[in-house]
Parts: structure tokens; sequence; C-alpha cells
């Protein structure tokens, strides 16, 4: 089905619609790059125009990539509620817009739909969007998981300590977990990138963590962040692993350059559930995406990168995840230019995941090749505060020394607590506060030696 408006006496037509998605998407490098993106303003705003008259149920009968060639599109027609949708049914895009920003939709409104909602309607709609209506609509939408503690609660944003080393080091890695606990952060994971697959490495990080965690009753999660199917290979090996963590993107072409498919992820998922490692709840896959991905896979199928983003957010929604981090910035200016367009790709990513209920997190990031600078990362880290988000990086320092880009340090979880007045995971702020690292406040009790977690850490690490 095609669609055309008119602007003046001018009339655009667009072929399908995928089409119109792409050419409603506020610009960006990766849908220029592509060859899909509005040719100028005006055809933008006659996209968007058409788009809000495109009825909601149009989704679910056009889908952009087709259902017999793509295990995502089948995911998301077969796991649609009609039920949910039955809501909101009758709503355009401009409509459902509407909806979302009224004072009397709340959080249980959104959650009544989340099942009804497919992610072209999510991405659809955020085109219309300013950033200020994805802030007030994400914001309505929480979205709560546990494991060994409970991240996603009204006024709490949680931090996933980053204590990446280029070499693997294990002692430089425990060094840096200890000065991001001793900044209160590290109540979404202690997460690590390792620098190699190596199933040997990869264990003994996992076991340096477990037993630093066990020994100091740390009421928290771990993962190394390495391929699906290494961590299943360390789980048959007896490794202590926590979260089970995956890359994964919005077609089956851009996960299977992943090495990943719907099944892999189905049996990483028992695998890990097998374990019953969780105190709290078993929410225990950690997903990260980002947009361009399916692009720089050759793998989008001409939809914007935008709205493949939000596809991926269906794959993660499938496996009940602990956190989903979109990592905004980090595959470069060739997709997101700018600290502006990096802003606007970070605050639709997490209005598309709340609304799908996916536990959003973000990865304030960008390239030192990028046209940003930590002021963007600034700016962003306050929107998504005020929307809401479950949890950001803490790196130390904001440099992360393994994978050689910008993010967010445990200075900055400071900064945003404090101005927002934003609360740490609960089981978390008790035992912080049980080491003399906080006070009942949350605020941050001077280091001093004779704190218990400084005085015994230092022994365990060998460090005089």
């Amino acid at each position: 089905m095609s669609y055309t408006e008119s602007i003046g006496s001018r009339t655009y037509r667009f072929a399908d619609l995928k089409t119109l998605l792409a050419k409603a998407s506020p610009q960006r490098s990766g849908d220029q790059l592509a060859s899909i993106a509005a040719a100028s303003e005006e055809e933008r705003v006659a996209a968007k125009m058409a788009l809000a008259e495109v009825p909601l149920r149009t989704f679910l009968n056009e889908p952009l990539i087709p259902y017999e060639t793509d295990e995502v599109t089948r995911l998301i027609i077969d796991d649609h509620s009609p039920a949910a949708f039955a809501e909101i049914s009758h709503l355009t895009v401009g409509d459902f817009r509407n909806w979302l920003l009224s004072t009397t939709t709340d959080t249980d409104a959104l959650t009544r739909i989340t099942e009804g909602l497919t992610p072209e309607m999510v991405a659809a709609v955020s085109k219309l969007m300013r950033n200020q209506d994805l802030i007030t609509a994400a914001r309505k939408r929480p979205v709560i998981t546990r494991f060994r503690n409970t991240v996603g609660l009204p006024g709490r944003m949680s931090v996933r300590l980053q204590p990446n080393h280029p070499t693997d080091d294990v002692k430089g890695i425990a060094a840096s977990m200890l000065d991001g606990l001793m900044y209160g952060c590290g109540d979404a994971l202690i997460g690590i990138n390792p620098a190699s697959d190596n199933l040997a490495a990869i264990t003994k990080l996992l076991q340096m963590i477990d037993d630093f965690r066990q020994r100091y009753r740390v009421p928290t999660q771990s993962c190394v962040l390495t391929h699906v199917t290494s961590t299943i290979a360390a789980m048959e090996k007896g490794a202590p692993v926590d979260l089970v963590f995956q890359s994964i993107a919005g077609t089956e072409k851009a996960n299977a350059s992943f090495g990943i498919s719907l099944a892999l992820l189905q049996e990483a998922y028992e695998a890990g559930l097998s374990l019953q490692r969780g105190t709290v709840g078993s929410n225990l896959m950690y997903f990260e995406t980002g947009q361009g991905s399916a692009l720089s896979a050759d793998a989008h199928f001409g939809v914007d990168q935008q709205t493949c983003e939000a596809r991926a957010y269906a794959v993660a929604r499938k496996f009940k995840p602990f956190l989903v981090n979109t990592v905004v910035g980090f595959i470069g200016p060739e997709y997101l230019y700018d600290g502006k367009q990096i802003t606007r790709a970070g605050l639709e990513d997490h209005f598309c995941g709340k609304l799908l209920g996916v536990p959003m997190g973000c990865d304030i990031c960008y390239t030192n090749h990028a046209e940003a600078d930590q002021d963007d990362m600034d700016n962003l880290l306050t929107l998504l505060g005020v929307a809401g988000i479950n949890f950001i990086m803490g790196v130390p320092g904001a440099d992360d020394v393994m994978l050689n880009y910008q993010s967010t340090s445990f200075h900055d979880a400071l900064y945003v607590r404090d101005v927002l007045g934003l609360r740490r995971a609960p089981e978390f702020e008790e035992w912080l506060e049980s080491m003399q690292i906080i006070d009942a406040r949350g605020a941050l009790i001077g280091a001093s030696s004779r704190q218990p977690l400084l005085e015994g850490a230092r022994d365990w690490m060998g460090i005089a």
C-alpha cells in the first residue's frame, strides 16, 4: 500500500509503510548512509503527517520484513495479543501519541496494552514525538526486574559497574571493581567485557567476582559479556554464571551475523534458569543493542535503523531479561553522527523499550571520532534520569581502556542521583549502608581505611 501527503502544491508519495517510516525518522547519518532518509525537511514533515493518519492495525497487516523469511517478524506477529491490543486498536499513530501523553493514561494503562504493541507501532509513534514527549511517556512505564536485587523501581536508578581491562588482568579488574563499589556503583551488575573469549579466562573472571560477592555478601549479580555459546560452555564446566549475555538485533539475518538464533537464545535461557542462582527473582538474561547494527551487517532490508532497533526489543522481551542496554553511541558517527543524534536515539530507544515492557538501560557513550563530547553525555544522562532509566554504566573515569570509547563514570552516577533524588536498588543500598559506604540518606561517607570493605579487600586482592 502506498501513502501520499501534500504540502502546498507539492505531493509526496511513499511506496510502502517501510518507506514512510524511514522518511518520517529524525535525521541521522545511518539512514542517510542506507539511502533511505528523507531528502529534505519538507519531505520529512510530509512523511510524519502521512504516518500520523496510519491506523495502528495496519502494522499487523503489513509486515516490514516478510513473515515467511524472518523469524523476528514471526515472533512479533505470533506473540501479539489481540486482547491487549483491543483498548487501542481503533487509534491511528497520531491518536496513539495523544493517548500516550494524556494525563489519564497512567502506568496501569500502559501495562495493560504492553503485549498488544508491536515494535513497529512504538517506533512509528516515536517519530511523531518531541524529546519531551518521549521522556513524559517513558517515565509513566516502569519495568521492574529481579535476580539478587530489584532494579527499575520508580525513584531509583542502578549502575552497571564496568571494570574492563585490556589484558583481562584479574588484579586490575578487581581494583576497578572495588573503586566502583566504594562509589556506591554495581547494583545493576558487575559486568566485564573480556578482551578474549578464552574459556579459561572467562571462568577465572567469573570465579573472582563470585568469590568476592560471597565473601562480602554483596546483593548483586555478575556477568562476563562473552558470546552466548561461550557462556553455555562455561555453565557446562560448572562456572558460577549469574546473568547470560548476548548482543541482539532486529532481524534474523543481523542476529545470524552475531552467530545466534532464537532457538540458541532459548537454550541459553533455559540453561541459566536451571542453575537457580537468583535469590529474589529469576530474570537472568542481559542483552545489548544499538541503532545501526542491522545496517552494519547489511541486514536491514531497507528498514530505518530506529525501527530495526525497536524490533530487537521484541527479541529481548521474549526471554524476560533482567537488563537490556542500548549502547547508544558505540557503533560510531556513520550511524549517529553527533551529540544531537545520539541524544535523540537514546531517548527513542528508552521510550520504545519501556513501552514494550523491556527493562531499558543505556550506555550513554560516544566514540572518539564522533562529533560529540562529554557535555552531550551529561545532557543525555540527565534526560534519561528524568525519563526513568533503569540503569547506566559506571566506567572508571568514563574512559573504557579496553573498548576505547567514552561512557559515564562513577562520579556521573553520583551527580544524577544527587540532582534528581534517585536511590539505588533497595537490597544493594542496605548493604552499602551496612558496609559504611553510604549513610541512611544514600549519600557517600568519606573513604576510610577502616571501612569493612576496604579493610578486608586489600588482603583479598593481595595488596599491601
